[in-house]
């Protein structure tokens, strides 16, 4: 069994494999943990993790520069159902659209857009940085389960995805108002949080996703 890491330039990828390994080590499923910018790996992996940090529209460019990475994409998560998990702006390009620096197609795998976070009060500061708590809103999903009743995650974002359809929203936080911190529908999960720096709760994050069978 092989989980993808897809290498696009952006993202602290080494983190997010370290964290995949130990998880998967830990939950004895001994998954082989990728990271690859070829498209044939992706397309014959049985998961695949898309992490990102940056802008958007960076993203979006670094992933479309992969001979036929975009396709391998679409073809195993959109077609195929393979589990796919989006991380920050790896969740951010599952929308249609991204409206950071301009407007920028999305995957469009979450019908919704990308838009800058603005707090309630405006003594918070942009970006969001930091620990927050995570209110559930999802609690029977398999990828939240056994997270506790607010689990503690680690974000840094300025933007949030906004979905057309509120049930696609799993999860969220508050700064200064609720602010969507996990996205999913079908085979598709999406935290902008950062499982791999959330120390217990993005460790048992990661085991569900590991585990889940969509």
């Amino acid at each position: 069994m092989t989980v993808a890491i897809v290498d696009y330039g952006s993202g602290n990828l080494r983190s997010v494999a370290k964290a995949l390994e130990r998880a998967s080590h830990d939950a004895g499923l001994g998954q082989d943990i990728a990271v690859t910018a070829a498209a044939e790996v992706v397309a014959a992996a049985d998961r695949i993790v898309l992490p990102g940090v940056g802008a958007f529209g960076d993203c979006r460019r670094g992933l479309d520069a992969l001979p036929g990475m975009t396709e391998a994409l679409q073809e195993a998560v959109a077609v195929k159902g393979r589990p796919f998990l989006g991380i920050c702006v790896g969740m951010q390009l599952m929308a249609r659209i991204g409206r950071e620096h301009g407007d920028h197609a999305g995957l469009d795998w979450i019908p919704g857009e990308v838009v800058a976070l603005r707090p309630r009060d405006p003594a918070l500061k942009i970006p969001h940085m930091g620990w927050n708590d995570l209110r559930i809103l999802a609690t029977g999903h398999p990828v939240l389960a056994e997270l506790g009743a607010h689990p503690h995650v680690y974000f840094v974002h300025g933007y949030e995805l906004r979905p057309d359809d509120p049930a696609q929203v799993l999860a969220v936080a508050d700064y200064g108002g609720p602010v969507t911190a996990a996205v999913g529908r079908a085979n598709m999960f999406g935290t902008q949080f950062h499982p791999e720096k959330s120390q217990a709760a993005g460790l048992r994050l990661l085991q569900n996703f590991l585990r889940w069978h969509p």
